[in-house]
């Protein structure tokens, strides 16, 4: 493409076309099952043993019966609940597809597609989102329940699951913006690596990750809670096992449909100067 031009990028996509992409995506990715299974088995066995010999250590040290207001137990299991959900978050990792497009000229073949590029990315990632997490989710919950004493104030409902679908929906909406802004400077640089991990590590330690948020000082949970952050993993979470009302529930979605209009106008801006330094011959 040559500098100036213009690569369809966040316009209108048919509801029909955005669904065969997701379609085809999804059964792409799940047509090696037994590598997709097993590597999907052993990434959630490790971060869940990971997860309980850490806090079985913390509380040992601090020999406290609650950190952050919940006991042993319901830790663990709101770290379940992170891990599950995540995998619905944040799909096959975005990361790097828009990027490498663009160092590697693979722009060019959207000039000829017959949707834009953004709206495209997105169905390829709900499709690599959505049928296995949902299937890893239900399958390693079901498996982790059978281990796991719940509390009965965190065992999901009905109405719980419902409203942590929602959340989860609305939060890898966020993270694909988010992302997508970010690897849209390599219109510019010659490598965003460095921001992707930036971005992953602020993500983790202040979307409940790593930490629950509930353990951060007073001090700073009124930021953390208006912050974009938290909606990727504490928020869907703590829906998931009962420990945000519906009150608070759309006062979070509200703000996370905010926070998603805003990464939308910053990666619509990004994409519309950056396109015109597009030369299509890559890096």
């Amino acid at each position: 493409m040559h500098r100036g031009g213009r690569v369809r990028g966040s316009g209108g996509m048919s509801p029909r076309l955005f669904w065969s992409v997701a379609s085809l995506e999804a059964r792409t990715h799940l047509s090696y099952r037994f590598n997709f299974w097993l590597n999907a088995l052993v990434g959630f066995l490790v971060e869940l043993a990971i997860a309980w010999f850490l806090w079985d250590a913390v509380f040992r040290v601090a020999e406290e019966p609650t950190i952050g207001g919940r006991d042993f137990d319901g830790t663990l299991v709101y770290y379940l609940a992170v891990i599950l959900l995540a995998k619905l978050v944040r799909g096959r990792e975005f990361e790097g597809a828009v990027s490498h497009d663009i160092y590697e000229g693979g722009l060019n073949r959207y000039l000829v597609f017959p949707a834009p590029y953004v709206p495209f990315k997105l169905a390829q990632r709900l499709g690599s989102m959505l049928a296995p997490g949902i299937a890893q989710m239900v399958l390693f919950g079901a498996f982790a329940a059978v281990f796991f004493r719940v509390p009965e104030a965190m065992r999901p409902t009905a109405a719980s699951a419902l409203g942590a679908l929602a959340a989860v929906a609305m939060a890898s909406l966020l993270y694909f913006l988010m992302d997508a802004a970010i690897h849209m400077v390599a219109f510019w640089a010659d490598n965003v690596w460095s921001l992707d991990v930036a971005k992953w590590f602020v993500a983790s330690l202040l979307g409940g990750y790593m930490l629950p948020l509930s353990v951060f000082p007073d001090w700073a949970q009124r930021p953390l809670e208006l912050l974009p952050f938290r909606f990727f993993f504490d928020f869907p979470a703590r829906v998931l096992v009962r420990e945000i009302g519906p009150g608070e529930w759309a006062l979070g979605m509200a703000l996370c449909a905010f926070w998603c209009l805003v990464c939308a106008g910053i990666c619509r801006w990004i994409w519309r100067r950056g396109q015109l330094t597009y030369t299509g011959i890559g890096i």
